[in-house]
């Protein structure tokens, strides 16, 4: 790997070539190629635990390859999920920290500039080399730029103060309105838009949009992907098990990943389907062998001697031929299939009237429910948003108000938090919920929300996402008339994402959902809204 060097933004450049990482013998990167140049935004995306953040950390020289090259130019900021100062530092160590390359730069010119007024051997080298790494970072300015971002990204500005006075969420808006303003030749930057409200959304897609250097971007925000990325790096599986690279953004991305879904999922039942014929055949030439071997009465040994060999031969070509068949192309992951939800006709699911709850919903809220019903809750945090989804799914008493729920009405309730995972299996607590509900519900595995191996692991041993996965599973599992879901979109990959917006809006239930999502409010913006 290169060195790092200080180089003018137009000229900043990466490429990562056959890259390979394993942690404990598992595989977490493979064959990862990527070429980026001044301008060029990329976005990661993949489900959890595939290896997003592991290729920031090799991108950034923190982490090395297991094998393949990676190749960069110009100075680096990285936004990932640790501060990289203790809780006993300050803000302005903070801000000093990451605006070292541009004061270094600026105190590298100052030398520079000396040592030209002093008439010193190969001053006037030195000083073109300062001068361009000052310019490429438009030092003189940085320290303004980052007082831009910390105002538009609603962070502390008071030096002075302790970073642990300070709240995550402030710890972390505080470096990134450092980076934003550093001028770095190349972003690096994981889930930037945790703890930005809508003010500083917009901030930084404008600022990352009028970056002249490279950006790298893991994010489970769509919205922010869909506005800034100009090519997406797809680290899920592939038929061939390589990664794949989109350009033309993120739309185009979708529209390619469809697309090639579809040629994998053709391609793997073609080899299925050649597999089976051949299984048909060698099935047919061995029924051959054994009737003609029995042939009718008055048949004689000399006939059967006769066809023996011919029909032996036969067995052993098909059988060859069954062995030969390799089905390379590994079955694609399964789409996400809504079951077929109840509907009722004719009758208010669930109505609340007036309900209030004191010190979390204190302004009255009226909703009615009809089956088809489509509803989505805004508001900023705090303003009741999953209270009111816990009072109409009756786990929450309301302290003023009604709530009248319709007889034998399921409603299927899916909250931001898992319950404590314990040692059974997944497909242990689906069942379990299926015969509770007292209902037929499809089988785990249908639904196309874990994977095989996933399905039969204990609880505890799955991840954060698959734990989202299984816990929206549950709720299915009881065919609920009505569907409350708090933000939904939490640890849920962007395919998913987009395959549950486009069955919601199909099924019969009546659907709440509660979300900041922006890309999931752009996407429902025909439902009935209701701002807390």
């Amino acid at each position: 790997m290169s060195d790092l060097s200080l180089a003018p933004a137009r000229a900043a450049h990466v490429r990562a070539s056959d890259v390979h990482v394993s942690f404990g013998g598992r595989p977490v990167l493979a064959g990862v190629d990527l070429v980026a140049a001044a301008g060029d935004r990329v976005a990661v995306v993949g489900e959890n635990g595939r290896g997003k953040t592991t290729l920031l950390r090799v991108l950034a020289g923190a982490l090395p390859a297991d094998r393949g090259e990676v190749y960069r130019t110009g100075s680096i900021g990285v936004a990932d999920q640790q501060i990289p100062l203790g809780t006993d530092r300050t803000v302005g160590d903070l801000i000093d920290l990451e605006l070292a390359a541009a004061r270094g730069a600026l105190a590298r010119l100052e030398r520079a500039t000396e040592a030209l007024a002093d008439g010193r051997p190969g001053a006037d080298d030195a000083y073109a080399t300062a001068l361009a790494a000052a310019e490429a970072l438009d030092a003189w300015d940085a320290d303004r730029r980052v007082e831009v971002s910390l105002a538009a990204l609603n962070a502390v500005d008071d030096r002075t103060r302790q970073l642990g006075a300070l709240s995550v969420g402030q710890r972390h808006r505080v470096r990134l309105a450092c980076l934003l303003g550093a001028g770095h030749a190349m972003l690096l930057l994981d889930e930037p838009t945790n703890h930005l409200d809508a003010a500083g959304l917009d901030h930084l897609t404008a600022a990352l949009r009028a970056s002249p250097g490279v950006v790298v971007l893991v994010s489970h925000d769509r919205a922010l992907l869909a506005d800034v990325a100009t090519t997406v790096l797809d680290l899920d599986p592939s038929s061939d098990g390589r990664p794949r690279v989109y350009g033309g953004g993120y739309a185009s991305y979708v529209e390619g990943r469809r697309a090639e879904r579809a040629r994998w999922e053709a391609l793997h039942s073609e080899q299925v389907a050649e597999r089976q014929r051949l299984a048909d055949d060698l099935s047919a030439a061995q029924n051959r062998l054994r009737d003609n071997w029995r042939p009718d009465k008055g048949h004689g040994k000399h006939t059967r001697a006769t066809r023996a060999p011919g029909l032996v031969r036969a067995v052993h070509r098909r059988q060859e031929e069954l062995a030969a068949h390799v089905v390379a192309v590994p079955p694609p992951p399964n789409r996400f299939v809504l079951p077929d939800l109840p509907e009722r006709r004719g009758t208010t699911l669930v109505r609340a009237d007036g309900v209030t709850v004191a010190a979390r919903l204190p302004r009255a809220v009226d909703v009615a429910l009809d089956s088809g019903d489509r509803l989505v809750v805004t508001g900023p945090n705090g303003a009741g948003k999953s209270t009111l989804l816990a009072v109409l799914a009756g786990a929450l008493a309301p302290s003023g108000g009604s709530v009248v729920r319709g007889r034998h009405i399921r409603i299927g309730w899916l909250g931001q938090e898992s319950d404590p995972p314990g040692p059974r299996t997944a497909v242990e607590l689906y069942d379990g919920r299926v015969a509770r509900s007292g209902g037929t519900a499809p089988g785990l595995g249908s639904l196309g929300l874990l994977d095989r191996r996933d399905t039969h692991r204990p609880v505890a041993e799955l991840s954060i996402g698959a734990r989202r996965r299984l816990d929206l599973a549950l709720v299915l599992a009881g065919r609920p008339h009505v569907l409350l879901l708090d933000e939904p979109t939490n640890h849920l990959s962007a395919t998913l994402v987009d395959e549950l917006t486009v069955a919601l809006a199909s099924t019969p239930a009546a659907v709440v959902v509660a979300t900041h999502d922006r890309q999931l409010l752009r996407d429902t913006a025909s439902w009935r809204r209701l701002a807390l």
